[in-house]
């Protein structure tokens, strides 16, 4: 668990938070529940996304369930240092679409005393991790991983199984093209991958 208020108010560092965990596994919508609690405590907030996430809305943040919240679609993380000027809480969703850059980008807005809430998948479609996540999660003060549910087994899902034959690492899709899996439904699916692929 975070907290929200620092007990030092001598120490005016900001600090980072990650939120990750596979694909339908509520990253967005526990994103959107903390920036929203951070406006109506009326806090100046700017929230961010990779302009290549067009899914549900060209700008808005939209969750599975359809929640959203307004923000700014950038297509690098430079553009998120320029953007957030003068504010105490940046929010960056679906950050395993931005470059390494976004690894600094956090650090510098944290370090000048900002609140930086982060979601994004911690592995990509082939249970690798994905993009600056690892890293991201390594100097952040607070990592929450949010579990699915496997579609296969009813246990917890930690992984986004490809549900296509396309091998692009980027590939923006829904229930069509993932499926939320447990360890065990993973490594079954992607043997059988293998076998069907040779075959």
């Amino acid at each position: 668990m975070f907290l929200e208020i620092p007990v030092n108010h001598k120490e005016n560092l900001g600090w980072i938070e990650v939120i990750t965990g596979s694909m339908f596994s509520g990253k967005t919508e526990e994103l959107i529940r903390r920036l929203k609690r951070a406006q109506f405590a009326k806090q100046k907030v700017e929230i961010f996304k990779p302009k290549i996430d067009t899914r549900y809305h060209d700008t808005n943040i939209v969750s599975h369930d359809k929640n959203a919240i307004p923000s700014t679609a950038v297509s690098s993380p430079q553009e998120i240092l320029l953007l957030a000027q003068n504010v105490d809480v940046v929010g960056i969703d679906e950050a395993q679409f931005f470059s390494d850059e976004i690894i600094e980008v956090c650090n510098t807005l944290a370090n000048n005393g900002v609140r930086v809430v982060v979601a994004g998948l911690d592995m990509d479609f082939m249970g690798k991790p994905f993009g600056p996540m690892p890293y991201l999660m390594a100097i952040a003060e607070y990592v929450t991983k949010v579990h699915a549910i496997c579609t296969r087994t009813g246990n917890l899902a930690h992984y986004s199984y490809r549900l296509t034959d396309n091998d692009k690492l980027v590939l923006l899709g829904e229930t069509q093209e993932y499926e939320p899996l447990s360890r065990t439904a993973f490594v079954t699916a992607m043997k059988e991958r293998q076998k069907h692929k040779k075959s």
